[in-house]
């Protein structure tokens, strides 16, 4: 998670043996920076992976062998597409599916205009982007035009039920909803 003393951002990381006893670590190296890091639910041929935002405009992937310890990040993607243009980001852990890992990202467009996108990696080498959806899966509306952070739609995660996307999502950090969306078979 990212943390924020109100002055300074920190990646840490929550540990827990049993849900009532909670440790949060601050995790350690030179790749272990920025905010917009979220670990991967399962290791990958052996090793702790995370994507990671390291410029503020583009996507990382890191690999570890310490989860507390970050040193070296790949780039995994640049934004692409005009509703992405200023930057992009993850919004949450990648979700595990038999057909790879479902990343929900954030695209940041003109007049800083959030939207969520997806993109599907390999299972087995994450670097390999199988799929990418060419315009958002969940863009602003006029009910998003204004709020706290106006123009924006922004999740921190999804989970998968069944046959279906189940994500919930906030709107100009003003309301929540939720959208039920069915994953092809």
């Amino acid at each position: 998670y990212t943390a924020y003393d109100g002055r300074v951002i920190l990646p840490q990381l929550i540990e827990t043996a049993d849900f009532t006893h909670f440790k949060m670590i601050t995790l350690n190296g030179s790749a272990a920076s920025n905010k917009g890091m979220a670990l991967f639910p399962r290791r990958i041929n052996g090793h702790y992976a995370m994507i990671s935002r390291q410029d503020n405009e583009n996507l990382f992937l890191m690999y570890s062998d310490n989860i507390h310890f970050w040193h070296e990040a790949e780039l995994l993607m640049k934004p692409s597409y005009p509703w992405e243009f200023v930057q992009i980001g993850n919004c949450g852990s990648p979700l595990e599916t038999e057909r790879g890992w479902l990343l929900l990202t954030h695209g940041v467009g003109p007049l800083r205009q959030y939207s969520i996108g997806a993109v599907l990696l390999d299972k087995d080498d994450p670097l390999k982007v199988i799929g990418r959806l060419r315009t958002p899966l969940i863009s602003w509306k006029q009910d998003c035009r204004y709020g706290y952070v106006p123009n924006v739609v922004y999740t921190c995660g999804a989970i998968i039920q069944g046959d279906m996307l189940v994500l919930p999502y906030a709107m100009s950090d003003q309301r929540i909803t939720i959208s039920l969306i069915p994953l092809p078979g």
